[in-house]
């Protein structure tokens, strides 16, 4: 056995598991006290009490506006994206982007759910009579953070992120775990902490989940 030729292997392994491990850590870092703080704050979300703001407007559409939207015939199964003209209007009445957004047709209505994180909307439109009402409700930055962290109504971008940080993560974990191996020998309670952190989870999911 080449002692000096192992010992350079190791330590060329070790110190790439130590670069691939700071690089992720560093790259979770934010990432993971959000998901932390979030974690214990759902955990906890029927003690932690919100406070729901409601703001609810109303305007009239102008009659040029009305009487395009009555000329667009129902889209397929009475579900479609708002008219341009609407959403212009509605961008400029209210700073409401409905850009992308699904609405429901009716023949005398046309509504649109706003669904965010930290809070709901909706806008209704009357074709009857051009009238239109605007709700918006806000929850508060913690429940904007609680759907941060289960990604609810967050859009593309960052369900792109929580897949990039779940990858970030593996690679943080798996990283550390071959780390903890390699150092094992020194540390004999390295495997005994690393069978507790999984032993417990179990314990309590076998006699406490039901």
């Amino acid at each position: 056995m080449n002692k000096p030729q192992d010992n350079r292997r190791r330590s060329y392994w070790l110190k790439t598991l130590h670069e691939w491990h700071w690089v992720s850590s560093a790259l979770c870092l934010i990432g993971m006290l959000l998901f932390a703080v979030t974690g214990f704050t759902l955990n906890h979300a029927g003690q932690i009490e919100a406070k729901p703001q409601v703001v609810s407007q109303q305007a009239t559409l102008p009659d040029t506006l009305l009487t395009t939207l009555k000329a667009v015939p129902p889209p397929p199964k009475d579900r479609g994206p708002l008219p341009a003209a609407l959403q212009e209007w509605a961008r400029t009445q209210w700073a409401v982007d409905a850009q992308g957004r699904e609405a429901e047709w009716s023949a005398d209505e046309i509504y649109v759910s706003l669904p965010r994180p930290g809070g709901d909307a909706w806008l209704r439109v009357n074709l009857a009579d051009g009238e239109a009402e605007y709700e918006r409700t806000d929850r508060g930055w913690i429940s904007y953070l609680n759907d941060l962290h289960k990604g609810r109504n967050t859009g593309a971008a960052w369900s792109w992120f929580i897949d990039i940080f779940a990858a970030a993560c593996l690679v943080f974990t798996v990283t550390g775990l071959f780390i903890l191996k390699m150092h094992a020998g020194n540390r004999p309670f390295t495997w005994p902490m690393v069978g507790m952190g999984l032993v417990i989870p179990v314990v309590l999911a076998l006699l406490f989940i039901h």
